[in-house]
């Protein structure tokens, strides 16, 4: 399907004396940063510290909007309406761009987190908040939503950029979303078998689900979770397959 990718990593989730994720280990192989926002993950000094490491590299860094909810790291379902979500998602950019600015940083995208990224893939409604609250901060940042998903329709329906996003280290199902967690078989742990999924997803277009289908995937941008136990050597191996196969690993920004 295409010969280059965006790279992106959830970072900055730390919070308080609590110390989540790889950012460090991670940060030198990714082009993209999502940065927690304070309502799931981050806190002021966590922001203001990522933004300045993806300055230091030249990450391109973006907004990590998440539910409200720190003690479950924002991965519980909530019953909230698109108003909730629109006024949330304005709320938490808000506060990271207060940040980047300081910094003298040009935020480059959104991407929710967790059960929100999960829920507006899912429900057109949020979806549509989501994309609503984007588009009315900055119509200029991109949106990156699950491949496939009612977040790029809704994206490209407001007029943003979108980034249609596939993961390296989560498996699929046959409707093209991700293994819920709770299911032993929801993440990749064999780092050989997740590049060549990624490079498949990029070069090719598919993906093979737990049910041994292959779907269309398309793949603008894939992640990896900077609080997964094989976080950094996933980051590595991806960059250095990528480089292998051809693929250009490059920001959405920055093409």
């Amino acid at each position: 399907m295409t010969d280059r990718v965006d790279l992106n990593c959830d970072m900055g989730e730390s919070f308080g004396a609590y110390r989540i994720g790889a950012d460090d280990e991670v940060f030198p192989f990714i082009t993209s940063t999502n940065i927690a926002c304070g309502f799931h993950g981050g806190d002021p000094a966590v922001m203001r510290r990522t933004l300045a490491r993806a300055r230091e590299l030249g990450v391109a860094a973006g907004a990590h909007p998440g539910l409200p909810d720190l003690i479950g790291f924002g991965r519980r379902t909530m019953d909230i309406s698109p108003d909730d979500v629109y006024g949330m998602v304005v709320y938490q950019i808000g506060a990271l761009a207060a940040f980047a600015a300081a910094a003298g940083v040009r935020l480059q995208h959104v991407k929710a987190h967790g059960a929100l990224y999960n829920m507006a893939a899912a429900q057109p409604e949020l979806a549509v908040a989501i994309a609503a609250a984007v588009h009315d901060v900055d119509a200029g940042l991109v949106l990156f939503g699950l491949s496939g998903s009612h977040l790029i329709a809704a994206g490209n329906a407001a007029g943003l950029t979108t980034a249609s996003e596939v993961f390296a280290d989560r498996n699929y199902l046959r409707d093209g979303s991700l293994v819920p967690r709770s299911r032993p078989d929801a993440q990749v742990h064999d780092a050989d078998a997740a590049v060549a999924r990624a490079v498949r997803m990029v070069r090719d277009g598919v993906v093979r689900t737990v049910d041994g289908d292959e779907i269309p995937m398309r793949a603008d941008t894939i992640c990896i979770h900077a609080d997964g136990p094989h976080a950094a050597v996933f980051a590595r191996r991806l960059r250095d397959g990528f480089r292998d196969a051809g693929i250009a690993v490059q920001a959405m920004g920055r093409r």
